[in-house]
């Protein structure tokens, strides 16, 4: 069966290390951060040949939609900024064109310049056949429904590519107050992948919608990782909650959600999130992800073969529903 995963990662340190240490640091990437099992992080990020394609060949994955891991092109400003993400964005172009049946490609955009950004989206679109972009949480502690992102989302949703909401280490701000006062790994942990940045996708997610952001781009679609970023438990909360004509939202919070936001499995393998998804997305909005490298292949791929669901649902799941999202070539 063809099995296609979408937020899976590469990262060039011959790229990345251009980026002012400082300014990395102040973002909160630290390495205390690096849990058990991540030792050799970033030789699989930085292998985008041989070692990956073993590793998708051995657990069944018949393509990965790459994107960039952070640090990245968010955390400089003005003409490097630009550089750098084309840099990338031209770097792993050369990659998929090695192996252009088993590798796709977000655009890693300059989102400090956002008319710029726009401008790489359609570059990377237009030219490379991109499938969207997919961006790392806040920018300059600004969310995607601030104003000055408008150019992103109106040549997306005018391109007809998704957006995928990745999450970002949340600001020193934030991890100040909720997730300090530890050890510095649990600190680091909390704030992310154990579960601060989940819950910061879901309000990113949310203040596109509250914001009245997504029905000025109905056409736009979202794609969030991690079986919903916790929404799936929460959708009929939210749906209850924000009363559409007293907030100011065209439609209900779950209608939105329905109407313009994609779900992945991404580095989660356990069965009740994921029947929580299907249940309150739907499952043609549902789509299969590891997050090679911090997941494995294995893992993941084992996961999807236990599913207790119809052949048909498991098709959707592993790749149609993708093939079809991201108009990928077969």
């Amino acid at each position: 069966m063809r099995v296609v995963t979408l937020e899976e990662h590469f990262s060039f340190a011959a790229i990345t290390n251009r980026i002012d240490k400082a300014a990395i640091a102040a973002r909160g990437f630290v390495p205390h951060g690096r849990r058990p099992g991540m030792e050799d992080l970033q030789r699989r990020l930085e292998d985008v040949g041989e070692g990956r394609l073993n590793s998708m060949d051995e657990s069944g994955i018949s393509v990965q939609v790459l994107s960039v891991s952070g640090p990245g092109a968010d955390l400089v400003e003005g003409d490097a900024g630009i550089a750098l993400a084309r840099d990338y964005n031209n770097a792993i172009l050369e990659k998929m064109k090695a192996h252009p049946t088993r590798f796709a490609a977000f655009a890693h955009l300059p989102m400090t310049s956002p008319q710029a950004a726009a401008d790489e989206l359609e570059r990377t679109v237009k030219d490379f056949g991109f499938c969207g972009a997919l961006i790392n949480g806040v920018t300059n502690d600004r969310f995607l429904d601030d104003k000055q992102f408008a150019p992103i989302l109106a040549r997306a949703e005018k391109l007809d590519v998704p957006l995928y909401l990745h999450p970002g280490i949340p600001p020193k701000a934030v991890r100040d107050v909720y997730y300090a006062g530890m050890s510095p790994a649990a600190d680091f942990l909390l704030a992310t992948a154990g579960f601060g940045w989940h819950s910061e996708t879901a309000i990113h997610t949310l203040r596109l919608i509250v914001s009245g952001t997504l029905d000025r781009y109905p056409k736009l679609q979202i794609i969030i990782g991690h079986m919903g970023e916790m929404l799936p438990m929460m959708m009929a909360r939210c749906d209850g909650i924000f009363a559409p004509d007293f907030v100011g939202m065209g439609r209900s919070v779950q209608q939105t959600l329905r109407d313009q936001v994609h779900v992945t499995t991404s580095g989660l393998f356990t069965l009740p999130p994921l029947i929580a998804t299907i249940d309150t997305f739907g499952i043609d909005r549902v789509m299969f992800s590891i997050d090679y490298p911090y997941s494995s292949n294995e893992k993941g791929k084992k996961y999807l073969d236990s599913l207790p669901l119809a052949p048909a649902d498991i098709e959707k799941i592993a790749h149609s529903n993708a093939d079809r999202l991201l108009r990928l070539k077969k």
